[in-house]
């Protein structure tokens, strides 16, 4: 057996413990006694405020924070809240290698996107290829984070409980409550079931969609590459995960949209400038059609009045007057 490391009893420490050690220690206190000011009988005490018991930097939450299923909440709810347009796809067994092939044809045309930029202006902002990625997520955990970010608003039923410790994060026990509530009904909640994969986009652009599209959901509308032009597009590793990879629909600023809607946003023409010039070029019109439409409705009253008023004279003048001034026309 090891040698036991003998230990000493709690008497013969205290007693080895160096003099000055005490001494220094008797001397502080009494010292702090001595210096401490009492306050004086005139000066009201004011209540002290209350201690907090949670530092703010990290609230209380319902459920404990250090376990991934709190974690993957807390980033689902950060992933809606940032991403103004997020594809909603399903995929069915797509193997490792199949989706290391998905993503890295994926990644290569959002990149040409923004060589295209680049060539257009070199100081161009808007480039987002590296922001655009393809992941697995959890189904359930993502459509709770969605019930908190839909139906949880932080400022609702404070009141008058400013000082008191109310929690309004997305983890606390009111936002678990507010997700729990089976009643409010969400427009994703037929398609948040089985395995499901999201692209989310840090903002609305047609463009980059329309590469999105055009690589993971080819249609008429948005053809997929050609061989000639990217050959490892056609690879047969992707081509069998794109036939397991189903696109359902997005959420576009709080909207869900379908495959039809998502295939018509993609659709616009130049981008948000485009969709801007549509929405300019409709004001327009229905301007021009507002203002026809109140000056053919004038004009129509104008000859109504005036035809009335010639009639209101004919009957004035009298017969008489009515047949010399037809002489006279004669």
């Amino acid at each position: 057996m090891p040698p036991r490391i003998p230990v000493q009893p709690r008497a013969l420490r205290i007693l080895k413990t160096p003099s000055h050690y005490q001494s220094y220690a008797s001397l502080t206190a009494a010292t702090s006694t001595a210096t401490t000011p009492a306050f004086p009988p005139s000066q009201p005490i004011r209540s002290a405020p209350p201690i907090r018991r949670y530092p703010p930097t990290q609230p209380p939450s319902h459920k404990p924070p250090e376990v991934r299923k709190s974690q993957l909440h807390r980033q689902y709810q950060s992933l809606l809240k940032s991403s103004p347009l997020i594809l909603l796809f399903q995929h069915n067994n797509i193997k490792a290698v199949e989706w290391m092939g998905i993503r890295r044809e994926l990644v290569s045309a959002l990149r040409k996107v923004d060589a295209e930029k680049l060539k257009i202006d070199p100081n161009a902002k808007g480039l987002f290829a590296e922001d655009i990625r393809l992941q697995i997520i959890q189904t359930g955990i993502f459509a709770s984070a969605m019930r908190v970010v839909e139906f949880f608003d932080p400022r609702e039923g404070l009141g008058n409980r400013i000082e008191e410790e109310v929690f309004t994060h997305g983890l606390s026990r009111r936002a678990h409550e507010a997700a729990s509530n089976r009643k409010a009904k969400m427009e994703l909640d037929p398609l948040l079931s089985g395995p499901l994969a999201v692209i989310a986009f840090p903002t609305v652009s047609p463009q980059y969609l329309k590469t999105v599209l055009s690589i993971l959901s080819p249609s008429p509308a948005f053809p997929a590459p050609r061989r000639k032009a990217n050959p490892d597009y056609h690879d047969p590793l992707v081509q069998a995960g794109l036939q397991k990879l189903l696109l359902l629909g997005a959420r576009v600023d709080g909207k869900v949209f379908d495959l039809e809607g998502t295939r018509w946003v993609g659709g616009i023409d130049g981008g948000i400038d485009g969709l801007r010039a549509q929405l300019v070029h409709t004001l327009e019109g229905a301007g021009a059609s507002l203002a026809n439409a109140l000056e053919s409705a004038s004009k129509s009253l104008y000859f109504t009045l005036e035809g009335r008023r010639l009639d209101m004279e004919e009957k004035e003048k009298g017969p008489e007057t009515a047949a010399a001034t037809e002489e006279k026309t004669e």
